[in-house]
């Protein structure tokens, strides 16, 4: 929810003393997510559609000995920052100090390898999702399971390890995901949700659980190379969507919040993946409807009604926080390029000796897109910083790219930019049309949907699909974590996830929802034909400019 929603949910007296109220006697959730760039912690109260307070963190990955990691000690002060850049913004709307929370939930970004001793001790620096080096893992894993296992998953991670016997494989007595790690360490409890645990290992979604078959599988395959290896013994305990998932206790309340204001006992829901935060806060749960959420990645995620007939590279099998089997079309490359590009023209902006605010250098850049021509006047822009398994690439390299009767102005240029972000996706999005998946509507959330009409009139057109936004579009994991932390008092009641979330939180949003120009898909169709093709000149940028 933007600044001045929250603002004008408190604006009058009797309900600010009841949001007031809510917060002193714990009558809240929060939800902390973990984002690659971004921390953030979000409050509700009884509503979980209104958002009380927010609180935010940045932070950048680092490239330590060619791998993209986090340290964990940048985890906890960027949690702690982020939870009292949030408790701040309580006190200052309504003077008051949350001391508890009727319930709190953590989200990350999904797969990686966080693995550890019996002493708990981190084995490895953190290797985050953005790692593209698991690739014969990844093909044996495909092969052996008969289903599409992806470069990031958890699961490729370790078998990469175990392939090229690495020392610590011996050590290993656990792995986890980064919010998985979060809330163990808050709760003492090793569990993960449902839609995280996908990302780590195929999910049966019959039984709400690891495939057994494939477990089984797993450790045949591996017996010879790590002999001992009981793949079902490393991996958290499997929860659903409304179960509770451990308390705070007064470690994880110390780790929270070091002022020791903050007390233990609040009841959390099942750790969850940005994917099925995602979900939940585009209201995408049920079978047939989908969301797009953008950030350094993007990616979408569609609810299946049947089985996939094929394996496809380009799509994981993942599922929903309540286990509902989901197809999702991951790229690791989203906004970041386009995000550099805008910093790029404010500087200009300031050394011209016009300061303007970040905001409104996206909104002037945006909306310069829309004067652009349909294909974007022949340009190309390709935002991959990072290796994008869909394309085929091990490693990235941003480019744009442009022919000598290319039309080079600032609205094709930004044009371009914004299909960019949506270029690899779309590919992806080709291959889930051949199964003959149908979605009736795409949701999207993501900060570049801040400036209303412009990204998201693009990606209609690119997907050929009407595309819809809600208020809360730039807010996102946070607030979705949230509303599964508030979802736990609810389930016992029987009611579902998707019943929740239509009747309880969405009931009275407002959406805006753009239909497809025919201009722009036509338009689109042709930059992606022209951007599918140009991809030749990406794979020999990376040859020809090789980090080795």
């Amino acid at each position: 929810m933007t600044e001045s929603s929250i603002t004008e949910a408190s604006g009058s007296e009797s309900a600010a003393d009841q949001m007031r109220e809510a917060i002193a006697n714990g009558r809240t959730s929060l939800g902390i997510e973990l984002g690659s760039t971004r921390i953030k912690a979000c409050l509700v109260g009884d509503d979980a559609s209104v958002v009380l307070a927010v609180g935010s963190h940045e932070w950048e990955n680092e490239f330590v000995d060619r791998v993209w990691t986090y340290s964990l000690e940048s985890v906890w002060s960027g949690i702690q920052s982020a939870y009292a850049d949030l408790v701040a913004d309580v006190e200052r709307r309504y003077g008051v100090l949350p001391l508890t929370f009727g319930a709190i939930g953590v989200s990350a970004m999904m797969h990686g390898y966080l693995a550890f001793d019996e002493d708990d001790k981190l084995l490895v620096p953190f290797r985050t999702w953005r790692n593209t080096t698991t690739g014969p893992a990844a093909t044996e894993l495909t092969a052996a399971f008969g289903l599409n296992i992806p470069l990031r998953w958890s699961v490729a991670h370790l078998h990469q390890a175990v392939l090229d016997a690495e020392p610590h494989v011996t050590q290993v007595r656990h792995i986890t995901t980064l919010a998985g790690y979060v809330h163990s360490r808050l709760t003492g409890r090793t569990v993960l949700g449902i839609g995280d645990a996908s990302g780590m290992f195929p999910i049966d979604s019959q039984t709400k659980n690891y495939d057994a078959t494939l477990l089984m599988s797993y450790d045949e395959l591996v017996a010879e190379k790590a002999p001992g290896l009981k793949l079902a013994e490393l991996l958290p305990e499997v929860l659903v969507a409304g179960q509770p998932a451990g308390s705070l206790t007064a470690h994880g309340a110390a780790l929270l919040d070091p002022s020791g204001t903050l007390q233990p006992g609040a009841v959390f829901c099942p750790p969850e993946g940005d994917a099925g935060t995602g979900m939940v806060a585009t209201c995408s749960v049920a079978p047939r409807t989908g969301n797009v959420s953008t950030g350094t990645s993007i990616f979408a995620m569609v609810v299946l009604e049947r089985p996939l007939e094929h394996v496809h590279h380009e799509l994981d099998l993942v599922t929903t926080p309540a286990g509902d089997a989901v197809a999702m079309v991951h790229c690791n490359n989203g906004a970041s390029e386009l995000a550099a590009w805008a910093g790029l023209f404010g500087r200009f902006a300031v050394a011209a000796g016009t300061t303007i605010d970040a905001d409104a250098v996206y909104e002037t850049l945006f909306s310069e897109a829309l004067a652009g021509e349909a294909d974007a006047g022949g340009l190309l822009a390709y935002n991959y910083l990072a290796g994008e398994p869909i394309a085929g690439l091990s490693e990235g390299r941003p480019l744009v790219v442009r022919t000598p009767d290319s039309r080079f102005t600032l609205a094709n240029f930004m044009r371009a930019q914004l299909y960019g972000v949506f270029g690899t996706l779309s590919l992806g999005m080709r291959v889930l049309g051949g199964e003959g998946v149908a979605v009736d509507e795409m949701f999207a959330h993501g900060g570049m949907f801040r400036t209303l009409g412009v990204a998201q009139r693009f990606l209609a057109g690119a997907l050929d699909a009407r595309v819809t936004v809600t208020e809360t579009a730039s807010e996102g994991g946070a607030w979705g974590m949230a509303i599964l932390a508030s979802f736990v008092s609810a389930a016992p009641s029987g009611q579902g996830l998707d019943s929740y979330l239509r009747d309880r939180v969405f009931a009275g949003a407002a959406f805006q929802t753009i239909a497809p120009d025919a201009d722009d898909v036509a338009g689109f169709t042709a930059y992606l034909d022209r951007y599918e093709t140009g991809l030749a000149v990406e794979r020999a940028a990376v040859d020809a400019l090789s980090n080795n």
